[in-house]
């Protein structure tokens, strides 16, 4: 088990725990000084980020073969990066309609973290080998360790132990050459530095993880033909919102007038992927739900399968 002295000696290596004396006396700046500050290093975020595209576009490639098989993507962190990751995976079901549990986020503690430190739950790989296990982990599966030093053990433990049962991993942190890039078959690591505040790594640390984790889901739902060109044309429309921004999905994909749009949601039980095929290939209803099951969900394959 670390010490203390040796883990105050860790974290003093670690760019993202940096002290920064010139901002030693920020408490006695004016207000619109600090917000200032804060901006300027806020803005140096994507470039970080821009620096590990290839690296981003590898894993991507790589999850994407696993989800296309059936696998699921599982995040894995603890404070801040685990909420980052239940966050991410709790908006892919509405806007890319992705079916229960196909992304995952853990946090360690569990639910009641997400709004309370759970004392310890950090510091535990046997909880997060826990938390895997109770997924039934396959090799189809890909974990991905969030953590903004890269050491936590949490994050580091998933990823060793989804390693070790084949499932694909991949280590997100802000620091180089950190123990969780190690432990995964693919290393991001965004090298934020230091923070505004000294070790709040929810600041520009949590900012790239959330943008990383934005091109992660993204782009792989991009890949498995969750949209059409930029159309977000999976999404559930759960609420009056999601149902109005369904049908103007749809004017977009087709320019169909809106009793033509009407139509095609009523026969497709409102999907509007199903809806659009309708309209553009002059499919019925069950003609199109069965031209996309044959396509992989791929809208553009099944459009040119009816047109065959």
């Amino acid at each position: 088990m670390t010490t203390p002295q040796e883990l105050r000696t860790t974290l003093e290596t670690l760019g993202t725990e940096a002290f920064r004396q010139d901002l030693a006396e920020i408490d006695q700046l004016p207000t619109l000084d600090i917000a200032r500050l804060m901006n300027t290093g806020d803005a140096a975020v994507p470039a970080a980020v821009s620096a590990r595209l290839p690296e981003i576009a590898t894993a991507v490639d790589a999850i994407t073969r696993r989800m296309a098989t059936g696998g699921r993507l599982v995040y894995a962190g603890a404070g801040t990066a685990g909420r980052l990751g239940v966050l991410d995976a709790s908006e892919c079901p509405p806007t890319f309609n992705t079916a229960p549990g196909q992304v995952v986020g853990l946090i360690a503690g569990g639910p009641q973290a997400m709004v309370t430190s759970v004392e310890g739950a950090e510091d535990s790989e046997d909880l997060a080998r826990a938390d895997l296990d109770a997924l039934a982990l396959t090799p189809a599966d890909t974990v991905i360790g969030v953590s903004a030093s890269g050491r936590t053990p949490y994050a580091v433990g998933a990823v060793a132990h989804a390693r070790a049962l084949g499932a694909l991993t991949v280590g997100l942190s802000c620091n180089a050459g950190s123990a969780l890039g190690a432990a995964a078959e693919h290393r991001i690591e965004i090298a934020t530095g230091p923070e505004l505040v000294t070790g709040s790594t929810r600041l520009k640390a949590g900012t790239a993880q959330k943008l990383v984790l934005n091109m992660i889901s993204t782009i792989t739902m991009i890949r498995l033909g969750k949209t059409y060109g930029n159309l977000m044309v999976d999404v559930r429309a759960s609420n009056d919102k999601l149902r109005a921004r369904s049908r103007r999905i749809v004017a977009l994909a087709t320019g169909a007038a809106d009793e033509e749009i009407e139509t095609a949601l009523a026969a497709t039980d409102g999907e509007v992927k199903n809806a659009i095929l309708t309209i553009l290939a002059g499919v019925d209803g069950p003609r199109a739900a069965r031209l996309l099951e044959d396509s992989g969900g791929h809208l553009r394959a099944a459009l040119a399968a009816a047109a065959k």
